[in-house]
């Protein structure tokens, strides 16, 4: 269902852009020439300056990442890529944004980001990738623990059975 909303203003970026470009405009106008300053030339030369461009590549960011989102094929990268390109319209529509403010809208996007922010993170009840490491290292060290105790115990065993032997010999060496 969150998927739904992304692909429908995915399809709607691409058909329309120029309804959005008011919204995302002043965004653009702030992020593209930084992001051509400090981009490799290579980079930086394919990086569209029209905002109406911007906003359709955008639309295809949401439309693949609604698809990801929507078919668990890729699902926390999808999340992750419906963030990042409804940020400038979340930006652009803040009363703060330098865009058209539109509150209602502002509060929808913000809500919709959060959704995909928790997406992003959701690992389908499975333990993260974090806590399985520390799991695997307290594992690892708890199993450290008990082969050196294991080693302790059969190293002074055999040194008592050593001591005993070496009494045995004295004693067979001078009687």
């Amino acid at each position: 269902m969150l998927a739904s909303v992304y692909a429908v203003r995915g399809v709607q970026a691409l058909r329309d852009p120029e309804s959005v470009v008011p919204t995302v405009q002043p965004v653009a106008d702030t992020v593209v020439p930084m992001v051509k300053r400090y981009a490799p030339a290579e980079v930086a030369a394919s990086i569209p300056t029209d905002t109406a461009t911007l906003v359709r590549l955008g639309g295809v960011a949401q439309l693949a990442g609604a698809a990801m989102l929507a078919t668990g094929k890729g699902r926390r990268l999808g999340a992750a890529l419906l963030a990042a390109s409804s940020l400038p319209r979340t930006i652009g529509s803040s009363p703060f944004g330098g865009g058209v403010p539109n509150n209602d809208s502002f509060v929808g996007n913000v809500s919709l980001l959060g959704g995909v922010l928790l997406a992003s993170q959701d690992t389908e009840g499975k333990p993260s990738l974090a806590w399985r490491a520390q799991a695997g290292t307290e594992k690892l060290t708890d199993q450290t623990r008990k082969a050196k105790k294991r080693i302790t115990k059969e190293a002074n065993k055999a040194k008592k059975e050593a001591r005993k032997q070496a009494k045995a010999a004295r004693k067979a060496i001078t009687s």
